[in-house]
C-alpha cells in the first residue's frame, strides 16, 4: 500500500518533487517530448533521481523509474493512481459502456470473461489456428523479395488475432474489409489523441467511422449466429452467452467493444514487438542460430509447432524478452494521482500524471548489465536479471493493470518468428531503424524495409492442414 500525505503528518515537512530543469514558458517540456521522450526523459532521471517531474503544457507529470518506485507505483490502489481517469483516449476506440469508459469493478468483471479464453485447452486451438496461419503466409512469399517488416507483422498478427481470439468467420468472411476498418483504428492510437481524443482531426474521424463499421461486421456475425444457433467454441460465442453477476447479458455494442479491446491486446503490441525482435536478431546472426538450432532440436521429428514444444522454446523466448526490455511497445503507462501520495518523503499533489517509463528503466545499468546491448542470455540460469524484482522487466505493465494476455502475444511471436526464421533469411535493406514516437505503441519508423530468401536447407516447420 502506498503512503498517502495524511499519515505522515506530524513526521515532518513534505518536500516538493525535484523538477527537470529546460522546460520552455507555456509549452514546457512538449517540444522534447514530442521529439524524443525517451531521450529526454533519462536525461530527466541522470539528473534528478528515481522520482522527478515536468510540466507538457498545462499538465504536471511526476515520472517513477527503478524498482524502488516500480513497486511503489505498481502497489498503489486504484483510488490512488487510476489508470481510467489517464485512458479516455482509448474510448472511442474500444466504445462506450466498455474498458476505460466504466468502473474499474466492472471493467474488471468484464475482462475477467477472458480468463476462459486463456486456458490451456484454449491456448492449444489458438496455437493450431496460428501456426497454419503463418505457414500459409510464409509459403504465399514466394522465393525472394523485399518486405515492409512492420506491415508485414501487422497483417499477420490482425490474421492471428482475429481468426483465434474472435471469430473465423471475420477471417474468412469479412477479412480484407475487417482489416481495413481495424488498419484506420490503429491509427487513431496517437500522441495527440492522448491529449486530444476527440479533435476532429482527419485520423479521428477516420478512427470514428472505423469503429463504427467493425461494430457492423460483428453485429452482422452474431445475428447470423444467434439465426443459426451457433455453437462456435471462441470468444465471440463466449461473450455472446456470458451473463454479469447481476444476470444480465451483454448488449452487441458491449460484446463488440470487449472485443476490439482483446484484439488490441493480443495484436498491436505484439506485431511491433515482433518487428523489433525480428530487427535484433537478423544482426545478431550467432543467437539466431541457437533459435535455429533448437527449432531443429523441437521439431525435426513432428515437423509442427503445438503448445507443449512452444512452451519449451526457452532460446526463443529469451529473444522475445530482450526484445521486450530494449524496444517495449509502450514506452509510457501512466496513471492519474487521485489522493495526495507521498514517495520518500516527497508529495505527488492530486491531479498530477504519474508514469512509469519501461523504455528508460530497461536500459539502467545498475540494474541490467550492459544494457545497450542485445544479449537474450541475460534471463538464462545463472544471470536471470529479470528475476531480481516483481518489476524489473515491465513491457507488459505490472500490478492490477499487467497484461493478462502477457501468455498469448509470447506464443503469438514464438510460431510467427519460429516458422519465419525457419524458412527464410532476412537481411536489414539498410541501417537499422530509429523508432517512431509518433505513434503511440512505438514501433520502427516506416518504412522499415526488409530483404529475404527462402533458405537452401530443407524447412524443418511443415505446412500443417487445419
Amino acid at each position: 500500500m502506498s503512503q498517502t500525505a495524511e499519515s505522515v503528518n506530524g513526521s515532518g515537512p513534505l518536500m516538493r518533487m525535484p523538477t527537470m530543469s529546460g522546460g520552455w514558458p507555456l509549452l514546457g517540456h512538449l517540444p522534447g517530448f514530442l521529439k524524443d521522450p525517451v531521450s529526454l526523459l533519462t536525461r530527466g532521471w541522470s539528473a534528478e533521481g528515481d522520482l522527478f517531474r515536468f510540466k507538457i503544457g498545462f499538465s504536471n507529470f511526476a515520472l517513477f523509474t527503478g524498482l524502488e518506485a516500480h513497486d511503489f507505483y505498481f502497489r498503489a490502489g486504484q483510488d490512488e493512481l487510476s489508470a481510467k481517469a489517464c485512458y479516455q483516449f482509448t474510448v472511442p476506440i474500444f466504445g462506450k459502456g466498455v474498458a476505460y469508459d466504466v468502473a474499474p469493478e466492472l471493467m474488471a468483471e468484464q475482462l475477467g470473461f477472458l480468463f476462459p479464453a486463456l486456458r490451456d485447452n484454449a491456448m492449444r486451438r489458438y496455437a493450431k489456428i496460428m501456426y497454419h496461419e503463418v505457414c500459409m503466409y510464409a509459403d504465399s512469399l514466394g522465393k525472394e523479395g523485399q518486405l515492409d517488416l512492420p506491415a508485414a507483422l501487422n497483417e499477420l498478427t490482425v490474421r492471428n488475432a482475429s481468426h483465434s481470439l474472435i471469430c473465423k468467420e471475420v477471417r474468412h468472411e469479412a477479412s480484407s474489409e475487417f482489416a481495413a476498418a481495424y488498419h484506420e483504428l490503429q491509427n487513431g492510437i496517437n500522441t495527440l489523441g492522448f491529449f486530444f481524443p476527440n479533435l476532429p482531426t482527419a485520423a479521428h474521424r477516420s478512427r470514428d467511422r472505423a469503429r463504427q463499421k467493425i461494430h457492423q461486421i460483428f453485429s452482422k456475425i452474431m445475428e447470423k449466429r444467434r439465426r443459426e444457433g451457433s455453437d462456435e467454441q471462441d470468444f465471440m460465442q463466449t461473450l455472446m452467452e456470458a451473463r454479469y453477476k447481476d444476470g444480465r447479458a451483454l448488449t452487441d455494442d458491449e460484446i463488440s467493444g470487449i472485443l476490439v479491446t482483446v484484439l488490441f491486446a493480443g495484436q498491436h503490441t505484439s506485431a511491433v514487438l515482433g518487428t523489433w525482435t525480428m530487427l535484433e536478431l537478423m544482426r545478431d546472426t550467432a543467437y539466431l542460430a541457437r533459435v535455429r538450432e533448437e527449432n531443429e532440436k523441437l521439431y525435426s521429428d513432428t515437423g509442427f509447432m503445438e503448445l507443449t514444444t512452444l512452451k519449451q522454446q526457452s532460446i526463443l523466448e529469451y529473444a522475445i524478452r530482450e526484445g521486450e526490455r530494449l524496444h517495449p511497445p509502450l514506452i509510457l503507462l501512466i496513471r492519474k494521482v487521485l489522493k495526495p501520495l507521498v514517495y520518500n518523503g516527497y508529495e505527488i499533489p492530486v491531479g498530477t500524471l504519474a508514469m512509469v517509463s519501461p523504455a528508460v528503466s530497461h536500459r539502467l545499468e545498475h540494474i541490467f548489465s550492459d544494457p545497450e546491448r542485445f544479449n537474450p542470455d541475460r534471463y538464462a540460469p545463472p544471470a536471470r536479471e529479470d528475476k531480481q524484482h516483481h518489476y524489473t522487466l515491465i513491457g507488459f505493465g505490472g500490478g492490477k493493470h499487467r497484461c493478462m494476455g502477457k501468455a498469448f502475444a509470447i506464443l503469438q511471436l514464438k510460431i510467427v518468428l519460429g516458422v519465419l526464421f525457419d524458412r527464410f533469411d532476412f537481411s536489414i535493406n539498410s541501417c537499422f531503424p530509429l523508432p517512431n514516437y509518433r505513434s503511440w505503441v512505438t514501433g520502427p519508423t516506416e518504412p522499415c524495409l526488409v530483404n529475404y530468401k527462402r533458405r537452401l536447407e530443407p524447412s524443418i516447420l511443415k505446412t500443417e492442414v487445419a
